[in-house]
């Protein structure tokens, strides 16, 4: 089990480790550079601007954008471009609690490790950019703040999406994803969530801070009234044929007071075998070749929910 001191409530929480041996398989074709260990380096923003941001290995992301150029990855449907993104990652270290690591709330952006949302948010932020043939790291960096935080903006730690129901359902809202869970199943997630209010000392800055506590609180409250939809784990294979490349899984938990402990994206395979591409807790960016067979050996888990990146170009 991983340490849940401080950490974001999905994923990180290392609830839903892998319980059986997978296979990591990376195309010859999409071979990954070895990562940077450089240190992170904070860079304040304009002076107009309170929060700044810890930017940590540009040289890959050039390498990445080169990639996509070189690819011509802009001409390619969405679900194209997320899969041969998320591919360029594949053996980068996992790293849990990457976001709580600073005293206070910053944009924090770094390639040379992930949990399995920031891994997802990576992928997605640079898909949306190649797909508008905007190469910038400065958009990358704004996209990334899009998708993290309320209403698309980092205003303390309170607004950042932690539950992953409001990520899904606040990029929505704002036409970054589609929920395609309410067409494939009509089961939805019963639990409360109030995780973290009801486990205020495994996250430092709700322990050493009431107010905003009270904020994540009055959050959770809030959330009782999103309904969300997942596909049963056992099921999961008879939505196959529904999903495309680069959509995001999100696994639905038991757990009490929580939705959802892992996400990653949907991986098709040459021979056209779905699997899943993620951000191990297992320790790294991985391909895991089957879905349904991932999912049933999560500990705890109910079933999936599947969201599709919208593309920027038919959805600005």
């Amino acid at each position: 089990m991983g340490n849940l001191m401080g950490l974001a409530v999905v994923g990180v929480l290392g609830l839903g480790i892998l319980v059986f041996p997978e296979v990591s398989t990376q195309p010859p074709s999409l071979a990954l550079t070895q990562p940077l260990s450089s240190p992170p380096i904070a860079l304040p923003n304009s002076a107009n601007q309170v929060k700044t941001h810890e930017i940590t290995n540009e040289a890959k992301f050039d390498r990445v954008m080169q990639y996509a150029i070189a690819q011509k990855l802009h001409q390619r449907p969405m679900s194209e471009i997320m899969q041969a993104i998320a591919t360029q990652f594949l053996d980068t270290p996992y790293q849990a609690g990457i976001l709580d690591r600073l005293p206070q709330e910053e944009l924090v952006v770094r390639l040379d490790g992930f949990d399995c949302v920031l891994f997802i948010e990576t992928v997605l932020a640079m898909a949306r950019g190649i797909a508008q043939q905007d190469y910038s790291h400065t958009t990358f960096v704004h996209q990334i703040e899009s998708l993290r935080y309320r209403n698309g903006q980092l205003d303390g730690y309170c607004s950042r999406l932690h539950y992953f129901s409001e990520w899904i359902s606040d990029n929505q809202t704002r036409s970054l994803v589609k929920d395609l869970t309410p067409m494939l199943s009509d089961v939805t997630l019963p639990q409360t969530l109030d995780f973290m209010s009801q486990h205020r000392d495994r996250y430092p800055q709700l322990a050493k801070d009431e107010r905003t506590f009270e904020c994540i609180k009055a959050q959770e409250a809030r959330l009782t009234s999103l309904r969300m939809y997942y596909i049963p784990s056992k099921q999961v294979k008879d939505a196959y044929d529904k999903m495309q490349p680069g959509d995001i899984v999100a696994i639905a938990t038991k757990i009490k007071g929580l939705d959802v402990t892992h996400t990653g994206l949907v991986y098709r395979s040459p021979e056209g075998k779905i699997g899943l591409i993620h951000a191990s807790p297992s320790g790294k960016v991985k391909i895991s070749p089957d879905l349904q067979t991932y999912v049933l050996g999560v500990k705890e888990q109910a079933g999936i929910m599947l969201i599709r990146p919208n593309d920027p170009r038919s959805h600005p």
